[in-house]
């Protein structure tokens, strides 16, 4: 930092150091330094071939296939329609027309997209990462911008590898201490957002702080960024260091071992400096936080598993207090319900903030030897997460306790593939939202961790998994 210079966020480096320009009224013309693509993108590339456009960077832009794709089978005719089949044959075409690097159904590189991206090494310290799909914000756990954008935009990153936003705010989250036996980055997240609302991030972009953050792997601080946005957060950051660092070194498109210490040199410049100043200061002490679950349609509807069903009444804001009863009415749940013990219809393993191999480690330990009792299904993040589980013997554990054990893809979290909860049906999922009709119309979603699914699983009810 040159002398007299005021101390800065992470944030405020990497937006300095992709800043274009500035217009009078605000907002940033930012060079982007990566667009991921999924199959949603059809919009876009329809908006560039009436325009005359090309992308400008292809280099700089990934297409991978992981909203609507099939998890039994691997060809197009296996999705759940042919109106699926042929958005995902398009995306094929799009991503050829336009000469990008593509990932699709059949590839060794398929996945969901926040999976993918951090493990090929496409997501990198620094940079500027967009998708037309809003956990982006996953990507900032390594040290970058990446937010979700819409498809109008979406083109205009096509065309010129540009893009206009407006400077977020900034929130601190400090996680001090250690956490208890059975809570996880999927806990912290939960009872944060319970914390400060699913509206309690609104125009801030969220620094992960504190020992626990420093302590956490890439994996668990992907889960923390990929949850960021349930707090309407931007986007969600973790300043780059040693455990970052060895997490990118050797993947496909991290930088060569001639160009490593230059890049960790560089790397090293965005953490915040000593004195910067955050709009917001949140501070969370990890000893208090347990296994959480949610019994509402909200991801701020969350409480430890050893809580009950709130009484609407209690909440202070009117709004709320409609919200939580139309939530009960929709969950089938009364106040003072224990979670502890509740019924369950299915088990959803996957999604992009809980189907990376460490998640899938956890839920295997809780299976080994035992059996579900209730339909569960695993989604692997990614066809290299679903070949070392397979490697790794967790696979087998999944199948022997009863598991339906899929290809990768975002599947029962998003239900656009023909994955869904049925009407009615009581689901503990370890996706990231339990808005409703998310998981099939009519579904019920509990948010929690994969060692509280498998827990589930196995009892056929929320279940604390610290007793197991």
């Amino acid at each position: 930092m040159a002398a007299n210079a005021a101390p800065r966020t992470m944030l405020g480096k990497i937006w300095d150091e992709h800043e274009i320009l500035r217009h009078p009224a605000g907002p940033s013309l930012l060079y982007i330094d990566r667009d991921m693509i999924h199959e949603g993108s059809f919009h876009a590339f329809a908006d560039l071939k009436r325009r005359g456009l090309k992308p400008r960077r292809p280099k700089q832009i990934f297409g991978v296939a992981d909203h609507y794709v099939p998890t039994l089978g691997r060809r197009s005719e296996d999705a759940a329609s042919p109106a699926i089949a042929r958005m995902i044959d398009t995306f094929d075409e799009n991503m050829e027309w336009g000469g990008l690097r593509h990932f699709g159904l059949t590839s060794r590189e398929q996945g969901i997209v926040h999976v993918v991206a951090p493990e090929q090494g496409i997501t990198l310290p620094g940079l500027t990462i967009v998708c037309s799909d809003s956990h982006t914000s996953t990507q900032g756990a390594l040290g970058a911008i990446a937010f979700g954008i819409g498809q109008s935009e979406n083109a205009h990153v096509l065309a010129t590898q540009t893009l206009w936003q407006l400077k977020p705010k900034t929130m601190r989250v400090t996680v001090n201490g250690v956490l208890g036996q059975g809570v996880t980055a999927k806990d912290v997240m939960l009872a944060l957002i319970a914390k400060i609302g699913a509206a309690g991030a609104g125009g801030y972009a969220i620094e992960f702080a504190g020992p626990v953050v420093r302590n956490f792997s890439i994996e668990a601080r992907l889960t923390l960024c990929n949850m960021s946005i349930e707090a309407a957060a931007r986007f969600g950051m973790v300043a780059p260091d040693e455990t970052t660092f060895a997490y990118v070194r050797g993947r496909h498109y991290a930088p060569s071992e001639q160009e490593w210490d230059a890049a960790v040199a560089h790397w090293r410049e965005f953490v915040s400096d000593q004195g910067a100043v955050f709009d917001r200061e949140v501070v969370l002490e990890g000893a208090e936080i347990a296994p959480m679950v949610t019994w509402g349609t909200s991801p701020e509807d969350a409480v430890a598993i050893n809580g009950r069903v709130p009484d609407p009444t209690i909440f202070d804001n009117a709004d709320k207090r409609k919200s939580a009863a139309k939530s009960l009415e929709y969950m089938e749940l009364a106040p003072g319900t224990p979670l502890d013990g509740l019924k369950l219809d299915k088990v959803f393993i996957g999604s992009c903030t809980n189907s990376r191999i460490e998640d899938l480690r956890a839920a295997a330990s809780v299976l080994k030897g035992r059996k579900a009792v209730i339909p569960a299904i695993v989604v692997p993040g990614s066809t290299q997460v679903k070949e070392q589980a397979e490697v790794e013997g967790l696979a087998q554990t999944f199948k022997e306790a009863g598991f339906e054990w899929r290809e990768s893809g975002c599947s029962m979290c998003a239900a656009m593939n023909g994955d869904v909860v049925g009407p009615g049906e009581r689901c503990a999922s370890t996706s990231n939202r339990n808005f409703v009709g998310r998981q099939g119309p009519g579904a019920r979603t509990h948010l929690v961790s994969p060692a509280m699914a498998a827990a589930a699983a196995i009892s056929g009810c929320l279940t604390d998994v610290r007793r197991m």
